[in-house]
This record gives C-alpha cells, sequence and structure tokens, in this order.
C-alpha cells in the first residue's frame, strides 16, 4: 500500500548522508528508532542478488544491529547467490523492517534528521548549506 512505499527501510538507509556545510565524512548515518514495524514483503533473490554490490555492507549491518536486527555476517559470504538462509535474513533487514519513528544522526557533526510517518527529513536549514 501507500504507506509501505513511504517508509524508511535500511534499502534508503544505506544510500543516505548528511550534506551539511563543512562536513567530510556524514555516512553512514546512525538510526536512533523509537517505533518500527515489520511488513512481509515478496522474496525475490534475483533483485536480492543484484543488490549486494551496491550496498555498503558494513554500514548495513550496523543499521541492522541499531534496529535490533541479528544474524548477518560481517562479510557477503562468497556463495551469497546461492545461500538461501542468508538470502531471506538480507531480504528481511533490507526490505521488511520499517523505522516509523525515530532519528538519524549525522556521524561527525551530530545533526539529527528525524524520521516522521517513515519519511526521514534530510532537508537542511540555511546555515547548513
Amino acid at each position: 500500500d501507500d504507506d509501505d512505499a513511504r517508509a524508511m527501510r535500511l534499502l534508503a538507509h544505506n544510500m543516505l548522508a548528511c550534506n551539511a556545510k563543512g562536513v567530510v565524512n556524514g555516512f553512514p548515518l546512525k538510526i536512533v528508532p523509537k517505533e518500527t514495524r515489520e511488513v512481509e514483503v515478496d522474496f525475490n533473490a534475483e533483485f536480492l542478488t543484484h543488490m549486494l554490490p551496491k550496498m555498503e555492507w558494513s554500514a548495513f549491518v550496523n543499521a541492522a544491529k541499531e534496529i535490533g536486527l541479528e544474524g548477518l555476517p560481517s562479510e557477503i559470504p562468497d556463495d551469497a547467490a546461492s545461500d538461501e538462509e542468508f538470502l531471506r535474513t538480507f531480504h528481511h533487514a533490507l526490505l521488511e523492517v520499517h523505522v516509523e519513528e525515530g532519528t538519524l544522526v549525522c556521524p561527525e557533526s551530530g545533526r539529527k534528521f528525524p524520521i516522521n510517518k517513515g519519511i526521514p527529513n534530510m532537508l537542511l536549514n540555511e546555515d547548513e548549506v
């Protein structure tokens, strides 16, 4: 439904960074979740295999831990494309857990970006641009 399209998932988090003036290393943003929900999404091994090389893996694993998910390996397995258990764990963390309310925090400046109703607000104030 429409709510799912707006959901803050780890898929989106892996591509977000703080771009405030003067920030050199605004990635990865720390997640401080207040409310999460799980939504079942159809499993698609081909999509997951396609996404793996695009992921900043260590940031993804840390973000998963920040929202209470365990079980992801510290490195992508060599046989990831054929390891269904790994792909299902990756799928769950990437697509099925939505951060509804919380905060994203810049790792360098500590600037906080609110997540409201599943939407991260990354807008900067005039003096931050």
